[in-house]
């Protein structure tokens, strides 16, 4: 097998990710599902231990770690290929592949359909922003674009710490230095420690994953710095109480009043198949205002949700409040959103009363032009009168 070749196919054919497993042939996914790439033959032992080889090539102590472990992550570019980002297992003694496809081009808020509360995160020069989500929700993208952002109207310093570096910055305003974990640094700790001597503005690290990270991001956004990560949470609720999991118990009241003064937003998102093909996400939106800061060091996250419905005025949004507005503009089938929901039942509610608010709007909308056409109508008459006794 050409495996350049046939990632070169997957991405002309719109492949998000791309699944190479013993007797299979290639496998694409495509707007969430997967199918088999046709024509391609089934791929044997020696076929994946020549990728394996090709892409563990630019990491080689990776790569003998790799058959000992029996897990390979590494990024993989060549030739005219975009990046990947390659997760390389073994299953059953066999050796199976992961390879995810990323953008060569940073999108900006506007490309992604983000809604404004992103850029208005993207603004914030201090503190803790989240940007959680399932694996495949599009976290990383969101979060180059808030690099982006700031790579493209500030002149700061940012570093960023991931595992592996997936989308490459370029330097334009901001001087950017990526450092991967296994390559540039050995661990997550250490790099995050080392950040805090390397006069950075923002830090970014790849995920928040244990105490030891969540610590060390704490202290950086409490000591003046921008701090940018990721979570594997599903709205702003859990990512707090994650967050105050990852401390023990003695320590947890302590975290809540360090997070309610240096958070400054979670953004978690889901993607779900747009009706006209491709995907779309749809993002939750919690912004830190007195309110939340309040909720959080109380303990009351389960109002969490609340705060954030009535946070219109900081351009908050909450999960049902994003799957209406995709759902009201075409964007996203009615069931599918439905499906996609924290909880279907109030989705379905809140649906039907949005529609009816609608539908009620367009037709208010619909006489209030009536009425003007018929005023505009009524001046363009001129105004006939009789004429008097001895007039022509």
């Amino acid at each position: 097998m050409d495996l350049n070749s046939c990632l070169r196919l997957a991405v002309e054919l719109g492949a998000s990710d791309i699944h190479l497993k013993l007797g299979q042939p290639p496998i694409l996914r495509r707007d969430g599902d997967l199918a088999a790439m046709e024509d391609w033959a089934v791929l044997t032992e020696a076929d994946l231990e020549s990728a394996l080889h090709l892409v563990g090539a630019g990491a080689p102590k990776r790569l003998e770690a790799f058959y000992e472990t029996g897990d390979l992550d590494v990024a993989y570019q060549d030739d005219d290929l975009p990046r990947f980002r390659v997760n390389a297992f073994r299953q059953r003694g066999a050796i199976s592949f992961a390879f995810r496809a990323i953008p060569s081009i940073v999108p900006s808020f506007s490309d992604l359909n983000l809604p404004p509360g992103l850029q208005r995160l993207g603004e914030e020069h201090r503190g803790l922003i989240l940007v959680t989500g399932a694996t495949g929700s599009g976290k990383t993208t969101t979060l180059a674009a808030i690099v982006d952002h700031i790579n493209r109207t500030r002149r700061q310093h940012i570093v960023t710490v991931e595992d592996p570096i997936e989308i490459l910055h370029s330097d334009h305003s901001c001087i950017v230095n990526q450092r991967e974990i296994g390559i540039d640094t050995d661990d997550f700790q250490q790099a995050l420690r080392r950040a805090l001597r390397q006069d950075p503005d923002v830090i970014l690290i790849g995920e928040l994953r244990d105490m030891e990270t969540a610590q060390t991001a704490l202290q950086a956004a409490e000591s003046g710095h921008l701090v940018l990560s990721t979570m594997h949470t599903i709205d702003a609720a859990e990512t707090l109480g994650r967050m105050i999991e990852f401390f023990p118990g003695a320590k947890q009241q302590q975290v809540r009043s360090i997070m309610a003064g240096v958070l400054r937003g979670v953004v978690s998102q889901r993607l779900l198949p747009r009706t006209s093909g491709g995907r779309v996400v749809a993002v939750e939106v919690m912004i830190m205002n007195s309110r939340i800061a309040e909720l959080i060091r109380e303990d009351r996250t389960d109002e969490i949700a609340e705060a954030i419905a009535e946070g219109a005025f900081f351009q908050m949004q909450t999960f049902t409040q994003a799957l209406i507005d995709r759902v009201l503009h075409g964007l996203v089938d009615k069931e599918v959103a439905a499906n996609a929901a924290t909880n279907r039942h109030d989705f379905l509610v809140a649906l039907d009363q949005a529609i009816k608010r609608q539908a009620h709007e367009n037709a208010v909308g619909d006489e209030e032009r009536e009425r003007l056409q018929r005023d505009a109508d009524r001046e363009g008459i001129p105004e006939l009168r009789l004429a008097a006794p001895g007039e022509g």
